[in-house]
């Protein structure tokens, strides 16, 4: 019996084209006219169309980010499907991706896949991540992997993969552990597996988490604004290995002590943060104020675990064991 895919297109550069009048990329593309581009896709695998969206990545919001993550749990759950296939603008990948990896409890794969030409443009790349894509979730030895993110001939564990280049091909990239393995003359070659994968039992998400990033100076005025406009959590891009400005302690305090978590991570693009300095704003003395770290996170990512948590539970104990235990 042949496999069966559903492949939802939610929009984002793989379906644009660039309009005469505009002398710009805008959506365009439709799903028949994407997959037209792949050859003998029949002979692989019957497909399931669902056209969600049209959206450009920066109009994907978090609760754009639920529905899909509703209609992928229905898919799943229908024992004719094989996987799931999500076509994505790269600009907010990563956080959708994440987003379904904590959400999603299932061994099947789903692959998230975007491009970073347009169909102007010469060396669109759509077509050839949308075939790679389709060999992954083919594979059994996807099975189990959690979501993954196929661009450029490679797979990335959504969890750790970031993109790091606004133009290149090989955006995406897993800083600290590289890929988990390439696609290569249709067949995935895996190098190595997810140590471990975290799943978050939420059906909802808190969309009111802001994102900080620390810079020299900066002192709580953006927390206080934060704290007065009802927000329920904060993300810091700390420096370096965790350290802030002394001047913004005072509102991390005041945001701990009002229930509301303050979870830190670094603005470096690699290393976790850890209580290795003991000064005032360092991070010993943020972790001893009920500061929780956030590992080697980004700061998006981390917002968005962070979100999926709040969904979840507004016990600081748990808010703390949940986000620390898989980092």
């Amino acid at each position: 019996m042949k496999s069966k895919i559903a492949m939802i297109f939610t929009g984002g550069t793989i379906a644009m084209k660039v309009d005469p009048d505009l002398h710009a990329a805008i959506p365009a593309l439709n799903a028949d006219e994407i997959l037209s581009m792949i050859k003998n896709i029949e002979e692989l695998t019957d497909l399931e169309i669902i056209n969600f969206s049209n959206l450009p990545s920066p109009h994907i919001t978090p609760d754009v980010m639920m529905d899909l993550c509703q209609l992928t749990k229905e898919k799943l759950a229908d024992d004719t499907i094989t996987g799931v296939i999500i076509t994505h603008g790269t600009d907010t990948l990563e956080e959708t991706a994440y987003l379904l990896d904590l959400m999603l409890d299932t061994n099947k794969p789903v692959v998230v896949v975007g491009a970073m030409r347009n169909f102007s443009e010469l060396g669109y790349d759509g077509s050839s991540n949308l075939s790679a894509a389709i060999c992954t979730v083919l594979s059994d030895k996807s099975l189990g992997k959690g979501v993954l993110v196929v661009m450029n001939n490679e797979v990335h564990a959504a969890s750790q993969v970031t993109k790091t280049n606004t133009l290149s091909l090989d955006t995406f990239k897993s800083p600290e552990f590289g890929p988990l393995g390439i696609v290569d003359n249709d067949e995935v070659i895996y190098y190595r597996n997810i140590p471990s994968r975290q799943i978050i039992p939420s059906d909802s998400i808190e969309n009111r988490v802001a994102l900080i990033k620390c810079v020299p100076g900066m002192d709580s005025e953006i927390i206080d604004f934060y704290l007065s406009s009802n927000y329920k959590g904060i993300i810091i891009e700390a420096l370096g290995r965790g350290n802030v400005p002394p001047s913004i302690v005072a509102g991390i305090k005041k945001s701990i002590d009002n229930n509301i978590p303050v979870v830190m991570v670094s603005r470096c693009n690699t290393g976790r943060v850890l209580y290795t300095y003991g000064y005032e704003g360092g991070g010993k003395h943020l972790r001893d104020i009920g500061v929780i770290f956030g590992g080697n996170l980004p700061g998006q990512k981390a917002r968005i675990k962070l979100m999926v948590i709040l969904g979840h539970t507004n016990k600081m104990d748990e808010i703390k064991e949940l986000f620390e235990s898989n980092i």
